[in-house]
């Protein structure tokens, strides 16, 4: 007689690995710069810590949902089809019911220790995350990136809210910031990842409009995120020690999507791709010692 077959058993890294938790930090460290820029003084340890633990909740419960959702899409590409919504590792209830879970357990941390703007908020932005960009935006034109990356512009602004409980000119500028640096960020990666994203069907920029297309357009992006970037200046909102820091990032920006242009290799897209992400970090730190030491 054959013994039962046994319960598969739950492996937590899975439901750990579909929240995206190196994208997700990403937004709560960005969230975090956007509290701490309101006002001079700390903010409240009870907001601080509630709207990161719920931010990094809802922002899990999205990447969760957006994993499901492109468990087929995934499946096809070296970069994603070890995840486990793609090899099935994680049945859809599961996804769902664990996705479920963090967004309620997310809104009600933000809804008791920040307010209800910034929930809303918050909602509003992984939602459109999950399923605006993810089934209509990412499928249907090569602008994707640039259009859905309003999802990934909006942390610092959820930040923001969470203390100030209203929305001004400094978090939108923050907004612009990582709007504009999203195409050239992601593209970078889209440029060496290209062979994965024709198996997929994706209508990615380098797929649908070629390399050199895709290289001029992220140059003209860098352009305009230096611009950018200098407009907390010109506010007042910061002062000479972040203006330096932007102006240095932002040529050295410039300078390495040219000498990808110029002389393009796999290699050299993966290093812009990293060098975007120690831009943004850097960025972001040097508003932060600006407004606290110099301003």
């Amino acid at each position: 007689m054959s013994e039962p077959a046994s319960t598969p058993r739950v492996n937590w890294r899975d439901y750990w690995i579909v929240t995206k938790p190196r994208v997700t930090l990403l937004a709560v460290f960005t969230s975090f710069i956007g509290m701490l820029l309101v006002g001079q003084s700390f903010p409240s340890w009870r907001v601080v810590i509630g709207g990161c633990i719920g931010i990094w909740l809802l922002a899990g419960a999205s990447f969760a949902m957006n994993c499901l959702l492109e468990a087929a899409v995934d499946a096809k590409m070296k970069r994603t089809d070890w995840r486990p919504s793609a090899q099935g590792r994680l049945s859809t209830t599961q996804i769902v019911v664990f996705a479920l879970l963090l967004g309620a357990i997310g809104s009600a941390v933000l809804i008791a220790t920040t307010n209800v703007l910034t929930w809303a908020l918050t909602l509003a932005t992984f939602f459109g995350y999950s399923f605006v960009y993810t089934l209509y935006l990412k499928p249907n034109t090569p602008q994707n990136i640039v259009i859905g990356g309003a999802a990934g512009a909006m942390p610092p602004v959820l930040g923001w809210t969470a203390v100030a409980n209203d929305i001004s000119a400094p978090p939108l500028l923050l907004f612009l910031i990582i709007f504009a640096w999203t195409p050239p960020h992601f593209w970078a990666l889209a440029l060496y990842r290209v062979e994965d994203y024709e198996k997929s069907g994706l209508p990615m920029l380098p797929v649908t409009h070629g390399r050199e297309f895709t290289l001029l357009q992220m140059l003209l992006y860098t352009f305009l995120l230096l611009a950018v970037s200098l407009l907390p200046v010109a506010i007042g909102m910061n002062s000479w020690l972040y203006a330096i820091a932007a102006v240095l990032l932002g040529l050295r920006f410039v300078q390495v999507v040219w000498s990808l242009k110029r002389d393009y290799s796999d290699a050299k897209s993966k290093a812009v791709f990293r060098f975007s992400l120690t831009y943004l970090s850097v960025l972001f730190t040097a508003l932060l010692i600006d407004h606290y030491l110099i301003v």
